[in-house]
């Protein structure tokens, strides 16, 4: 049952069952006060006052003086004295049963026969009381001669508290207050932003991501507010990602296949005016279908580096050598935008990792460099060592790149390219798997933009990887 409830519910019960329990143990408290305080005292006093009176008759004579004497002490006293010359007698004095037995019983009388006193505790039904007393036995020169009996009855407890419980119900009345009022803030205060939450939550589930909750809160519940807040933006920006996302792939398919469709088409109904014009068409179809294997292949590639399911193959590798390598393969396309190249490699270092994919590093790095430069621009690409890492950068003299732009580059389908020209714009991938290679490699990427220098890759790999450090 307690599943069903709210958590409102919940600590209202809780909060009522420590009321009921705080009362609970104000009334044991006095019942203990009551008791232990007001009681004990009472014997004890009882106690010292017929010790103290008998003791004044040992080895003497019960006489009528003796007898007025204690009489007169029972008159100033607030306790009932009794003096009787044996036990029987104490019946006519005190013809009473203590919680329906009789006054003295057999081992009362054998106590008393030895010397000791007796205290006798119960409830008086003729007097609709309980009393407290005791019988003390007074010694002759003979032995016993006679029996000092001294009760009082006891105030209830309500009589013993009576000042106090005046005192008693305004404090605690003022404490309940309080209590409420207290409470009902923490209510508000808690349960109130988490009314908000819940709301917010709901929205959030039917793919609402727009609302926010003000708050200047720092307590826990402030936290998670602002927790929930940036979990909103977040799922905002991711959809409007996944969104974007759907847009670029669906535009990066539509073009081949729209080439491949019409092209197809033209062939299968012989819509040309000459065998070269079919090639074309041919060559066309091809570069597209290419195009279509390159995309679906980046798409899993970035998603396996992403998942951490690709295995690297980690070896020593000499990464200047590795660099020059694939310099070598963009020969032609330098030469076709007349770029230089101004390059300052260090050619000593040696790293650990795949080859293969850090080759697809220096070619995506490169590619997209050579892409972007300005026609007849230069190229500087540098590999050095510092503070034991492998430092490669590519610089362009290209288009500036915002910050705000800077910033997504390495997003899926990503481009700076907004007219997405597809003679510079690849698929939009190949940063986004440079980052997650790098990222495996345990290396870092950065991006800067500057309207007079050009634009910068800056990529930092471990100099020295050992196996144990990191081998795959």
């Amino acid at each position: 049952m307690m599943k069903q409830l709210t958590l409102s519910k919940k600590i209202l019960i809780v909060l009522l069952t420590s009321i009921g329990f705080t009362i609970l143990f104000s009334f044991f408290f006095i019942h203990y006060l009551y008791s232990e305080l007001y009681l004990n005292s009472i014997e004890e006093s009882i106690i010292y006052q017929g010790k103290r009176t008998a003791s004044h008759y040992h080895y003497g004579k019960l006489n009528d003086e003796i007898i007025e004497k204690i009489q007169w002490y029972n008159i100033v006293s607030e306790y009932e004295v009794i003096v009787v010359d044996n036990l029987e007698e104490l019946s006519s004095y005190f013809p009473y049963k203590i919680n329906y037995e009789t006054l003295v019983d057999e081992q009362d009388r054998a106590q008393l026969e030895k010397g000791a006193y007796v205290t006798k505790r119960g409830h008086v039904e003729e007097l609709n009381r309980d009393i407290l007393g005791a019988i003390f036995p007074i010694k002759g020169a003979s032995g016993l001669i006679g029996f000092i009996y001294i009760y009082v009855p006891l105030a209830a407890i309500q009589d013993v508290f009576r000042e106090s419980i005046p005192l008693l119900i305004i404090v605690g009345s003022l404490f309940f207050f309080i209590l409420f009022l207290v409470v009902n803030q923490a209510w508000r205060s808690l349960f109130r932003p988490l009314q908000d939450l819940q709301k917010l939550s709901y929205e959030v589930s039917q793919g609402n991501y727009s609302n926010r909750i003000e708050t200047e809160r720092d307590d826990e519940v402030g936290q998670l507010t602002k927790a929930f807040n940036t979990m909103s933006l977040s799922l905002e920006q991711q959809e409007e990602r996944k969104k974007e996302f759907t847009s670029n792939i669906v535009h990066e398919l539509r073009t081949p296949l729209t080439y491949i469709s019409g092209y197809t088409h033209a062939l299968k109904e012989k819509i040309y005016s000459s065998p070269e014009e079919a090639a074309s068409y041919l060559q066309t179809i091809e570069k597209e279908t290419e195009r279509l294997n390159k995309l679906i292949y980046d798409l899993a590639d970035l998603n396996h580096l992403q998942q951490d399911l690709y295995s690297l193959e980690w070896q020593p590798i000499a990464v200047a050598q590795l660099l020059y390598d694939t310099l070598d393969l963009f020969k032609i396309h330098l030469s076709d935008k007349h770029l230089k190249l101004s390059s300052h490699v260090e050619e000593e270092l040696i790293i650990s990792g795949d080859p293969k994919r850090l080759q697809q590093v220096f070619y995506n790095t490169i590619d997209n460099a050579i892409k972007y430069s300005v026609q007849g621009g230069t190229i500087f690409i540098e590999l050095q060592e510092e503070a034991e890492n492998a430092v490669f950068q590519v610089t362009n003299e290209g288009t500036f790149i915002d910050d705000e732009d800077i910033r997504r580059i390495g997003e899926r389908f990503f481009r700076t390219d907004k007219a997405r020209n597809r003679t510079t714009g690849g698929t939009g991938l190949g940063l986004s798997i440079v980052k997650e290679i790098v990222r495996v490699h345990g290396g870092s990427f950065h991006i800067v933009s500057d309207s007079e220098r050009g634009t910068t890759v800056t990529i930092r790999l471990p100099y020295i990887q050992t196996d144990e450090e990191g081998v795959s």
